[in-house]
């Protein structure tokens, strides 16, 4: 089934059903407020979802209304969780190559993750906002995976049956604040700000041949301004799948229901796939021709983000957002 929510009903929006066609829509607040709601008592609620969710594919459900992307808030206006990870090591090793660094071995068996923004998520179609470009204003193209409660200590086999939802994430990124950050030794803050969420989450089922071993096997396509950016292919050079990175988020505490886990940016070792993000396309670059070419984004910019399936439809929608100069208080 797929999931939305409306700019509607508080911070946390009003949950909606979505066709699989994403082209209606009904309210799911005789079931559930929220989504976050939904995800707490999932096993209850989840079926009763998925049988409006039939009958709205089938014709047969009332109230339903035009889906406006617009109208949408993200799925998850906010979580109470929202972790990252970086599980495509063709990305990391072609970046420390950039700047003459070896792959740490430990790299390869234990996931990197940080803890991302949560308290709130761009819609799909709402503004980027950014205090300056001299930040370096980028754009990651992610999958995450939505849980329902994780034990803390999970196996990756247990955490593979607490993945409820998939989306897409722009996790917007100002690179030129990373490297000060970095230096310090203690993670991100200031270069990590809001992140947009896709128009709907849906469940593994939803996506049929291509969830396998917990990973999604299909391009993931970005246009900037128009023009192709990058596919590169999610199901590829996934060095940890994603009951593995629940379960190394799990390790040490239990995740609440509603926690939202971040691919990284998808990235091939086939460099033809393009990039899903800015940075990776300038350390293409700079390994070809000793700098870079390709700005970081301007004011005025559109990022289009999309999943298709082997039929050419929309999985996930699309986010697709402007770049703006947020306005100082």
């Amino acid at each position: 089934m797929k999931l939305g929510s409306l700019k509607e009903g508080g911070r946390d929006g009003t949950l909606i059903v979505v066709s699989r066609d994403l082209r209606h829509g009904v309210r799911a607040t005789g079931i559930a407020a929220t989504l976050q709601q939904a995800l707490e008592d999932w096993s209850h609620i989840a079926p009763r979802l998925n049988a409006l969710y039939e009958s709205l594919n089938a014709g047969d459900a009332d109230g339903v209304f035009d889906l406006d992307p617009q109208a949408l808030a993200a799925p998850m206006p906010r979580a109470y969780e929202f972790v990252d990870g970086s599980a495509y090591l063709p990305h990391v090793e072609r970046v420390r190559r950039a700047r003459g660094a070896e792959v740490p071995e430990s790299f390869y068996t234990d996931p990197l993750m940080y803890q991302a923004t949560s308290a709130g998520f761009y819609g799909p179609r709402d503004a980027v906002k950014v205090v300056s470009e001299d930040y370096g204003i980028d754009l990651e193209a992610e999958i995450v995976v939505i849980t329902d409660d994780v034990p803390m200590a999970a196996t990756p086999e247990q955490a593979a049956g607490h993945i409820q939802l998939v989306g897409l994430v722009n996790d917007v990124s100002l690179r030129n604040l990373i490297p000060g950050e970095l230096a310090k030794g203690f993670g991100f803050l200031q270069s990590k700000p809001r992140s947009a969420l896709s128009p709907v989450f849906v469940t593994p089922d939803e996506l049929g041949a291509a969830w396998q071993d917990s990973k999604v096997h299909l391009p993931l396509l970005t246009h900037i301004n128009g023009q192709w950016f990058g596919a590169p292919e999610a199901g590829v050079d996934m060095q940890f799948n994603f009951a593995q990175l629940v379960a190394h988020a799990a390790k040490t505490r239990p995740l609440g229901a509603g926690t939202i886990v971040g691919s990284g940016t998808i990235a091939n070792e086939d460099t033809s796939k393009g990039a899903s993000c800015f940075a990776e396309q300038r350390v293409v670059e700079t390994l070809r021709d000793g700098k870079p070419s390709t700005p970081f984004m301007s004011f005025g910019d559109v990022v289009r983000i999309e999943m298709l399936d082997a039929a050419g439809n929309s999985i996930f929608g699309a986010i697709e957002q402007r770049i703006e100069q947020a306005a100082k208080p």
